[in-house]
């Protein structure tokens, strides 16, 4: 059985929306690997932000009790 004029229709229009045009397909995948690579440089961001944040740069701002206890 021969395929009919519409299968072969729908086959051509599915070809050339993958492979024909600007690439599509390609454009999408593209943005696609930009949002990820993006996403990876927010979470290397972020643990540089962390790493800063545990630095002996860190003031201890709490009150010694020992010290409250001998001024008494």
């Amino acid at each position: 059985m021969a395929p009919s004029w519409m299968q072969l229709l729908l086959v051509a229009v599915v070809a050339l929306l993958i492979f024909g045009g600007r690439g599509r397909i390609s454009s999408i995948m593209g943005d696609m690997a930009k949002g990820i690579t993006s996403f990876r440089k927010g979470l290397r961001e972020e643990d540089e932000d962390a790493k800063a944040v545990e630095g002996d740069d860190m003031v201890n701002i709490t009150p010694e009790k020992e010290k409250a206890k001998s001024a008494d």
